[in-house]
């Protein structure tokens, strides 16, 4: 079965043959709306923007061995971070995007990682300066704590309200050393949360692509 990257459904002004490519993350514990915001901002940017689909729902849901011990949480990880590193690679040499919005992006995998951050990096022979510098920008929603209404719907979450609580602090402090993090609170209107989100990526389009036709 042929597949591709999703890109985005509008069209905009712009003539350029091709844009240098910039790389933001979308990221932030389960149950934090990711999938909602990346479908809205699917709809709504220009087909420049290309999204890259999440490396673990890949991995998981094509039957990669999901075992939680510390030798499986290290497999799943690594696999996860190389997937997610070709899907850029592809994004880049393809050459038909300015912009490619991450599912997450390559340290994401330190919040799950069972040793500490030393480790991961030099089992994956990189660095956080190297894997940080990858990126235009990261943009954090956060996951609503247990009280606030946790969304169970993805058949691939396993997780908890609490466990993810606990993922998205994880996360948050993986990416806190990033010069253009924004961090988008959880909040009772979801429609608030994924409009202060979209309105962060449209940004990271180069201007001539900002403008959408008709």
């Amino acid at each position: 079965m042929k597949s591709d990257f999703a890109f985005g459904s509008k069209r905009c002004g712009c003539s350029l043959p091709s844009h240098p490519l910039r790389r933001v993350v979308l990221t932030g514990g389960p149950g934090a709306g990711k999938t909602a915001v990346l479908e809205m901002a699917r709809r709504s940017l220009c087909h420049h923007a290309a999204f890259l689909p999440e490396s673990a729902s890949l991995l998981f849901g094509g039957g990669f061995p999901r075992i939680l011990s510390d030798a499986g949480l290290r497999a799943a990880q690594r696999a996860i971070f190389h997937v997610q590193s070709e899907l850029e690679r592809l994004a880049e040499e393809d050459g038909r995007s300015a912009l490619a919005l991450c599912d997450r992006g390559t340290i994401d995998g330190l919040a799950y990682w069972p040793d500490g951050p030393d480790s991961y990096f030099s089992e994956l022979g990189t660095t956080l300066d190297e894997q940080l510098g990858r990126y235009s920008a990261v943009i954090h929603l956060r996951t609503p704590a247990p009280n606030q209404g946790y969304n169970h719907q993805n058949e691939l979450r396993i997780e908890s309200a609490r466990e993810a609580h606990a993922i998205d602090e994880r996360i948050l402090d993986v990416w806190a050393a990033h010069p253009r993090r924004f961090v988008i609170d959880s909040s009772p209107e979801f429609l608030h949360k994924a409009s202060h989100a979209l309105a962060l990526l449209r940004a990271e389009l180069p201007e001539c692509c900002r403008a959408i036709e008709g």
